[in-house]
């Protein structure tokens, strides 16, 4: 059964957290996005944890930064007891130009000493890195087998991703000479959510010519789409796939199997092959030693 080679051109982006430890157990972590696209919102989720045996009191984080990052209102916690948390998720947008911007998280707590005498407020800061760029980032996944052979259907599927929100998704596949698609190669979405994953699933078809020797098939994805400031963009991704000689008996990756010049379908029962003259198959055997031998 062929192997499946699987192209990602572009990485997603991924999500970062910073973590601080403070008086009394607490500890505070902040989850930002590594990038985020110029004009647009993005999340920072922070958690407060107590994991001191003293109630924590007037639990307050107030938020700094740049001129081109916006900033909240600040964050009043109030108390946390022993073992509790808090979680909040703040929207924040990125007006500047591409460059790395800082979020300063003032944060502060008064710790009730034996849960009963409150001691002077706790500081403490912490400056989380935005790094702003121009447009989204896009995922390309081309999962295709490794080797294809002459006079035969293959899979060839396409997994499209953003991490951000686009328009007028375009998605086309150029094929190489000789190839024949069963399906569109041209595909338009006019909506696509962040981290929404287009899927297109189709069959490429090889020529019945008898292939002598190995050669590269070069298949190109081409993706267009617009922002959502408007912007257009696109960007091309090509994958290889070997073009070889048919070997004599090769199993098709839905279960089917190639004998010589014969398809067996995979639905084809096992009582069926059995029943197959076992002298055509011997015949066919001994002739492919012969013609080896002479």
């Amino acid at each position: 059964m062929p192997a499946f080679l699987i192209l990602v051109a572009a990485p997603l982006a991924y999500a970062e957290t910073v973590n601080q430890s403070m008086e009394g157990g607490m500890e505070l972590s902040v989850t930002y996005p590594d990038s985020v696209v110029q004009g647009q919102q993005f999340p920072v989720s922070v958690l407060v944890e107590n994991r001191g045996w003293e109630e924590k009191r007037e639990i307050m984080l107030e938020f700094r930064s740049d001129s081109q990052i916006s900033a909240q209102g600040p964050l009043a916690v109030g108390s946390i007891s022993e073992g509790g948390s808090h979680g909040a998720t703040l929207n924040f947008s990125a007006s500047g130009p591409p460059a790395t911007y800082y979020i300063n998280i003032d944060y502060s707590h008064i710790l009730l000493e034996n849960n009963e005498t409150p001691r002077a407020p706790f500081l403490s800061d912490i400056a989380v890195p935005i790094t702003v760029r121009e447009g989204p980032r896009i995922t390309v996944v081309t999962s295709t087998p490794e080797s294809i052979f002459e006079g035969a259907e293959f899979p060839f599927g396409v997994n499209v991703t953003s991490d951000s929100e686009l328009r007028n998704l375009e998605v086309q596949i150029v094929l190489p000479d000789g190839i024949e698609f069963r399906g569109q190669t041209h595909h338009t979405v006019y909506g696509v959510e962040a981290g929404q994953t287009i899927s297109i699933d189709s069959r490429i078809l090889t020529p019945a010519t008898v292939v002598s020797a190995e050669s590269k098939l070069p298949f190109t994805v081409i993706i267009s789409y617009k922002d959502t400031q408007g912007a257009e963009s696109s960007e091309s991704h090509t994958v290889q796939i070997t073009l070889r000689p048919r070997a004599f008996m090769e199993i098709t990756t839905e279960g089917g199997v190639w004998v010589g010049g014969v398809f067996i379908a995979p639905y084809v029962s096992l009582g069926t092959l059995v029943g197959i003259p076992a002298g055509a198959l011997v015949t066919l055997l001994v002739r492919r030693r012969q013609g080896r031998s002479g």
